[in-house]
């Protein structure tokens, strides 16, 4: 049986310039540069759009979220948050069962 496909489903990049150019030069269309003061308005903003079923966002914008704000992009799955490393700088880097787990609710059981 086919998939049906997800009304509206559009991906949004939110990140610095040099972010936005590179999903910019893959093709992307939804990709807002943002800067210190503006990203977490930004992010609510997409957030809150109800448009997208895919948000990548920068890591540096996770770093400014409110707690509150982390764990509802960290637990959302419509749209589905991603956080990207910065081309400069430091990064988090989530395993992927961390990742499965608040994606698909599972954990991955890795055999010793």
């Amino acid at each position: 049986m086919p998939e049906t496909p997800i009304s509206g489903g559009r991906t949004v990049v939110l990140g610095e310039r040099e972010l936005a150019i590179g999903f910019r030069l893959i093709g992307l269309k939804d990709v807002v540069e943002v800067s210190p003061e503006n990203s977490v308005a930004e992010f609510q903003r997409v957030m809150a759009d109800g448009s997208y079923n895919l948000v990548i966002a920068s890591q540096s914008i996770r770093a400014r979220l409110s707690d509150v704000q982390r764990a509802h992009a960290d637990a959302s799955l419509a749209p589905l948050v991603v956080f990207v490393p910065t081309p400069t700088g430091e990064f988090e880097v989530e395993s992927i069962n961390a990742l499965a787990k608040r994606v698909l609710g599972v954990t991955l059981a890795v055999p010793n």
